[in-house]
């Protein structure tokens, strides 16, 4: 299992698209990092557990999500009436979103699974499940 604490510090994104013109696929910022898409492309299911922040991932989760889009290639298709990326990898992976934190908002949640749905669909996932729990803690119990 691949956690993504073990991925060490890496630097935010910083939207060069260097992954997708320069070094195809593979990130040019040399950190841990760097190769995160082609890590992907052997993952049979993505499990991102994320405190709910505002309706969305927690800053550290958004910046990993960030440093995956070279799994991705930057040429787009229609899916369903929406334009997302084409795969780079002939790969698909099975996808679960597991949240928290107290007190969500009907909104707050609507929006993070909202959000999960439209990254799983831009990664060609299938969506196994979105769940919302108190704490940490319950989710380590799923885990």
């Amino acid at each position: 299992m691949l956690k993504a604490p073990h991925l060490g510090k890496g630097a935010h994104c910083v939207g060069c698209f260097g992954c997708w013109v320069k070094t195809q696929g593979e990130c040019v910022l040399k950190d841990s990092y760097h190769d995160f898409g082609a890590t992907l492309s052997t993952c049979d299911e993505l499990v991102i557990v994320s405190k709910c922040t505002y309706g969305g991932f927690s800053p550290f989760v958004k910046k990993v999500l960030d440093r995956s889009i070279p799994y991705i290639s930057p040429f787009f298709k229609i899916i369903n009436g929406e334009m997302h990326h084409q795969k780079r990898y002939d790969h698909s992976m099975k996808m679960r979103a597991y949240f928290y934190g107290e007190g969500l908002s009907e909104r707050e949640v609507k929006l993070a699974a909202k959000s999960f749905k439209a990254f799983a669909l831009n990664f060609h996932g299938q969506v196994l499940d979105v769940r919302f729990l108190k704490s940490f803690e319950e989710v380590e119990v799923l885990l």
